[in-house]
This record gives structure tokens, sequence and C-alpha cells, in this order.
């Protein structure tokens, strides 16, 4: 079973930094897309970040210039690294994964991690 555990979030004061992590673990042969999605209270889920096998990069118009996203092969692992932060970013973040479970198969499948919430006061 594949599975996505986030960390690094927590409660920060506005213009505070966070440093939030998702490694992937299970059975599986390889990671395409890795991203980042957030989910306010009463509001929709949307993409923070993403960030491809071959390093192309994906940001919310919203986050530009104060997240970035990257990715470490080795670890099965991503990043983002959110400066600046203000309080219209509190949220839950979930990472998020295209997972090739198998090296015999042509597609990938998705899977979610179950979110660390993210808090930013004033």
């Amino acid at each position: 079973q594949v599975q996505l555990v986030e960390s690094g979030g927590g409660l920060v004061q506005a213009g505070g930094s966070l440093r939030l992590s998702c490694a992937v673990s299970g059975s599986f042969a390889s990671i395409n897309v890795m991203g980042w999605y957030r989910q306010a209270s009463g509001k929709q889920r949307e993409l923070v970040a993403a960030i491809s096998s071959g390093g192309s990069l994906n940001y919310a118009d919203s986050v530009k210039g104060r997240f970035t996203i990257s990715r470490d092969n080795a670890k099965n692992t991503v990043y983002l690294q959110m400066n600046s932060l203000k309080p219209e970013d509190t949220a839950v973040y979930y990472c998020n994964a295209d997972v090739k479970k198998y090296v015999s198969t042509r597609f990938f499948t998705n899977y979610w991690g179950q979110g660390t919430q993210v808090t930013v006061s004033s």
C-alpha cells in the first residue's frame, strides 16, 4: 500500500516561515508529478504548487515569489518552503503524487496524504 505522510505544519505569525515535507512510502516503481494542495475552511481545495519528475514547476499566483517546491527523488520526498506567510495561507495542506505501482504498468495512480494544518496568525 502506497502512503503519503506530510509533516511540518504548525502555527506561525504572519511573515514567518514553514517547511512542509511529504514522504512517499510503500511498494511502487516510480513517481511522476508531486504537488501540494490546500483547503481553507469552507473553501474549495486548490493547487499550491507542483513539480514533475523532470523538474517542471507550477505555482498558484497567490504564492509565487513566496513558496518554493522541491523534491528529492532519492528520498521519494517533496518539500514546500513557505516564506512570508500571510493569514490567508491558513489551511490544511495536502500532499499529492502520481505513483506508478509497477514497472510493467503504463499509467500512474493518484494518491493523497492526510493533510497537515498550517495556521498563520496576524
